[in-house]
């Protein structure tokens, strides 16, 4: 992996599930709960429901499907960034068009997973969710949209040209959380959590979050798709 994150492994994970699809909803939860050790799952079936969680600090991701009933779309996705500042959000929906995830991305989300997966594709991208790092489905990350800049460090050394710190906050960041968040679980002021993003961004050859993501997502393919040959 090239990121440095948590190993889901290790420990439990509390997730809350949003979506109002319940037979897609109920196998998701089943193929999460086959995970080691078990995460502790909530389920929702609207956004409203979502943010009346008590203790929103506590959770570790919410797997959001993009439409739903009431509150949905990128309005969803923002009030539940909004209030779970702490929380990884990915969105889980049979969207396909790579517009409408970068807008996604664009809003806070750190990845996205289509509802259409295969079975086995599907598990591998919540496992790397789980794990703290970034899926993207093949249709975004081949999009050549105008957000995207080349980005040189894909075809060298990775992320290996930053220092330890500098992964540290890049993932918090990739995960959508604020420079606030990022400099308290680091314990270090606000004012260093923005020079280690703006020396990592120059770094990577990206300019901001959403570009970030893409550049991560990239990259952690391309590490699974060596580790797979």
């Amino acid at each position: 992996m090239i990121m440095e994150t948590d190993n889901f492994q290790e420990r439990e994970m509390k997730i809350l599930l949003v979506d109002d699809h319940n037979l897609f909803a109920e196998g998701l939860r089943t193929l999460l709960s086959d995970f080691e050790p078990r995460p502790e799952i909530t389920m929702c079936v609207s956004c409203e429901q979502a943010l009346d969680t008590p203790d929103p600090e506590t959770i570790d991701l919410i797997l959001l499907d993009y439409y739903l009933a009431g509150i949905s779309e990128l309005t969803a996705l923002k009030r539940l960034r909004e209030k779970f500042i702490n929380t990884q959000i990915a969105v889980v929906s049979a969207v396909d068009d790579p517009a409408v995830i970068r807008k996604i991305i664009d809003a806070g989300a750190a990845g996205f997973i289509p509802k259409t997966s295969t079975f086995a594709v599907l598990s591998a991208a919540l496992k790397l969710v789980l794990s703290g790092g970034t899926y993207l489905p093949p249709q975004a990350l081949d999009e050549t949209g105008h957000a995207l800049v080349p980005i040189p460090v894909a075809r060298n050394e990775g992320l290996d040209c930053l220092s330890k710190r500098q992964r540290e906050v890049l993932l918090q960041v990739v995960q959508g959380k604020p420079n606030k968040v990022i400099a308290r679980s680091l314990d270090i002021s606000e004012h260093t959590v923005k020079a280690h993003v703006s020396a990592s961004f120059r770094l990577l050859g990206v300019r901001n979050r959403t570009e970030a993501v893409y550049a991560a997502a990239k990259l952690q393919r391309e590490a699974m798709d060596k580790a797979a040959s």
